[in-house]
């Protein structure tokens, strides 16, 4: 007996009606601050927690800047980036013509970010949120030593590497990816721990770990063999240990142009030459 296939549902827009109050947020680059000139021109400005929508002009990294805004403000306003920059993967193409329309017809992704605690060398204790991943890396020349636990379990007594990196799945396309990690769909609930240039053990290519995972990394002879860790552009240097885990407490959701959501850019990436 044969099924007859489940019809396709679009997602629900987040933007049901044309949105009135909209709080344009300009990277400091020439191109972007000219778009953003022409944009509040034709479209006025608001503050972002007056908005209906934020809108981003810049690239990825201005994208995360923003994004880490409207959490830290606990903002419940969507996010829309429009492209200043060169790859733009969490962005859409620079349109401006009907643009308070063409908001409605957007899809939206919802994201939760990693929580980093770091302890550093003379005691001090640093917290940062990242929405891309939180990644370690060594401050000279020498390798790093790292002990990985996962949910206060040793998982690997020493690793030695030029660094170490956990990724959301929104981040599993970006350095993740580049260091041979594994690209991990939205809808997967899992974070990808992937080691940097690893020289001991040397064919240990990492772990898929579930989204609830605790994951903490003690730097071992860290005065010795320095590290930083960095939660997307927040370094904190000479660490001594670093425990992550995805904070499901907070979110923030992105617009994307229909057709162009983030899951499908996260699939199409994986068919990428």
């Amino acid at each position: 007996m044969t099924s007859s296939p489940l019809p396709s549902v679009p997602p629900s827009p987040v933007l049901t009606k044309v949105p009135e109050r909209i709080a344009f947020m300009a990277a400091p680059t020439e191109v972007a601050r000219h778009e953003f000139d022409r944009l509040t021109h034709q479209y006025g400005n608001c503050h972002p927690g007056e908005a209906d929508v934020v809108v981003c002009l810049g690239g990825d990294g201005f994208m995360l800047e923003t994004l880490r805004v409207v959490l830290e403000q606990n903002l419940t306003v969507p996010v829309y980036g429009m492209n200043c920059g060169s790859v733009g993967f969490l962005m859409n193409p620079m349109l401006e013509d009907n643009l308070p329309k063409r908001l409605t017809t957007t899809q939206a992704a919802t994201l939760h970010p990693l929580r980093m605690t770091a302890r550093t060398m003379q005691g001090d204790t640093h917290e940062a949120l990242a929405l891309n991943d939180v990644f370690l890396f060594r401050q000279t020349r020498q390798a790093a030593k790292i002990r990985v636990d996962v949910d206060g379990m040793v998982r690997m007594p020493e690793l030695i590497c030029d660094g170490a990196l956990l990724a959301t799945p929104a981040g599993s396309t970006a350095y993740n990816l580049s260091a041979h990690g594994p690209i991990v769909p939205l809808s997967g609930n899992l974070l990808p721990l992937t080691p940097i240039c690893p020289f001991r053990p040397r064919r240990w290519r990492g772990a898929l770990l579930p989204s609830t995972a605790q994951v903490g990394f003690t730097i071992l002879e860290a005065e010795k063999r320095p590290v930083a860790a960095v939660a997307d552009s927040i370094e904190i240097r000479d660490v001594v240990s670093v425990h992550i885990h995805e904070d499901r407490n907070l979110a923030v959701t992105v617009l994307f142009d229909p057709g162009q959501t983030l899951s499908e850019r996260i699939t199409a990436e994986q068919f990428s030459a």
